[in-house]
């Protein structure tokens, strides 16, 4: 065959673009329910879900501390990098599909031997020249004629595995969003116990003070008054735990603000209400969810890659196809180093075929599939796991919502009972037991409220994220 011919049957191959061995990819199809399988019980609507969810706090420091953790946060920055990595080895694989085209240049003083083979045998000239200059200049090219589509699959996987780096980057920023609301809400749920903690010891120092004095006037027995100290050393007694939850909420609000953990010590202080869960909050329909979830996102094109590896393998079964040449200049005078005389070239085609590779392209064919294998239930296990996630939230945050009316509930009724148990002890028509229970009964319906209001509100947070909001946000904000 003319290299002409071969040359063009090389290009054409290449050009026509719609031959390359392997799978071509198909999204896989997944069904979405047509509802939720949970009832919309706590307040929540089918309405478009929130992208900025936060703001429906309505706290000013919550927003700040979004703002600076989407700055500075670390784990951002490093997802941020592995988007960089990945584009830059799209760039790699993009650029193999072109030809290489290398420059050199030399000089050097040689010298031949006079006794090497054959010249070494003959009478020689005493003019001939065995000690010379030597000029070269020229380029050097290649380029591998992709005609079965490995390297276009190549391509394609680079590529997917591109968008799969954004997703998962857009997947930090969301888990970083909810981690900064809930341990903020978190902080200051613990600053609300701590403070009702000390409202109560405060309360029963009164009553233990009362007790004593009614003991040394006579009108109460010793027991009441171990009593009344048992009840508020137990009460003392919580304050250290709450104080150490506190002070790791704070810790790990700095650290996700990529600050050193004491950063927002004295910023954070102050005591503040627990931001409150918005009264309404809609979530959208399941069909929507595998849209907003960048982690679902993220997973389909890590198996769309998965399956371009697959034409990768399955290439290296068939030859490989170059187009290389050379040109340049060679002298052994610097003064005609570049003229015509001095000149040369060569260009060409060239075949390689892998003729034994005892099974090791074969087997590589099989570890891709097993791959896309295991991208594939990947997927499927992720989007599974976001509809798990939903209703798992759905649920916790309208059950919360009924605990937490049943212990305003209790609040009530246990401040009644204090109130009556008071009054009656102080005329005698009860034992001070009953006084202490109530005392006991108060704190601890108090407590347990201000932790459903926490939890209220980080079960709201739990569904938001859930639901996937918040990497919409613009990116000059997240400098991403």
């Amino acid at each position: 065959m003319k290299p002409k011919l071969l040359l063009g049957m090389l290009l054409a191959a290449s050009l026509a673009g719609g031959c390359a061995v392997g799978p071509n990819y198909h999204k896989p199809t997944t069904a979405a329910p047509s509802k939720w399988g949970e009832p919309l019980a706590g307040g929540e609507t089918n309405g478009p879900a929130v992208a900025i969810w936060w703001k429906n706090f309505q706290d000013p420091e919550l927003d700040s501390l979004v703002d600076r953790a989407v700055c500075s946060n670390l784990d951002l920055r490093i997802a941020q990098a592995r988007v960089r990595e990945a584009r830059a080895e799209y760039g790699i694989a993009y650029g193999n599909l072109w030809p290489t085209v290398d420059g050199s240049s030399s000089f050097a003083r040689e010298r031949q031997s006079q006794r090497q083979p054959v010249l070494g045998s003959l009478p020689l000239s005493p003019n001939i020249p065995f000690e010379q200059n030597l000029y070269q200049a020229g380029f050097d090219a290649s380029w591998e004629i992709d005609v079965f589509g490995g390297k276009r699959r190549a391509v394609e996987s680079a590529k997917a595995r591109v968008a799969a780096a954004q997703f998962g980057q857009q997947d930090t920023l969301v888990t970083l969003l909810g981690e900064v609301a809930r341990n903020y809400v978190e902080a200051r749920g613990y600053q609300r116990q701590i403070e009702i903690a000390h409202e109560n010891i405060e309360a029963q120092e009164r009553v233990l003070v009362i007790t004593q004095n009614r003991y040394t006037n006579g009108l109460a027995n010793n027991l009441d008054v171990q009593q009344a100290s048992t009840l508020l050393a137990t009460t003392r007694a919580t304050v250290p735990a709450l104080e150490s939850a506190l002070a790791a909420s704070v810790h790990r609000l700095s650290v996700l603000l990529g600050q050193p953990p004491e950063a927002l010590q004295t910023e954070l202080a102050t005591v503040e209400p627990i931001p409150a869960a918005p009264p309404v909050v809609p979530v959208g329909l399941p069909s929507e969810l595998l849209l907003r979830r960048p982690d679902v996102a993220q997973a389909e094109r890590q198996l769309a890659a998965a399956t371009a590896e697959i034409g990768v393998a399955k290439a290296d079964l068939f030859p490989k196809f170059y187009l290389t040449g050379a040109a340049g200049y060679t002298s052994v005078n610097a003064h005609d180093w570049f003229t015509g005389g001095s000149s040369l070239w060569a260009v060409g085609p060239t075949v390689e075929w892998n003729i034994f590779d005892a099974g090791r392209i074969r087997s590589n064919i099989k570890l891709q599939n097993a791959r896309q294998e295991e991208a594939l239930a990947n997927y499927e296990q992720t989007t599974l796991s976001a509809f798990e996630d939903v209703e798992n939230a759905l649920v916790a945050y309208a059950k919360e919502q009924q605990r937490r009316r049943a212990l305003e509930d209790a609040v009530r009724s246990s401040q009644e009972s204090l109130r009556l148990a008071n009054q009656l002890y102080s005329n005698g028509l009860v034992d001070f037991i009953n006084v202490l229970d109530a005392e006991r009964s108060l704190y601890q319906a108090q407590d347990e409220l201000v932790q459903s209001d926490r939890t209220v509100s980080t079960d709201v947070i739990a569904l938001y994220k859930s639901l996937g909001g918040g990497w919409e946000i613009q990116p000059s904000l997240a400098r991403l």
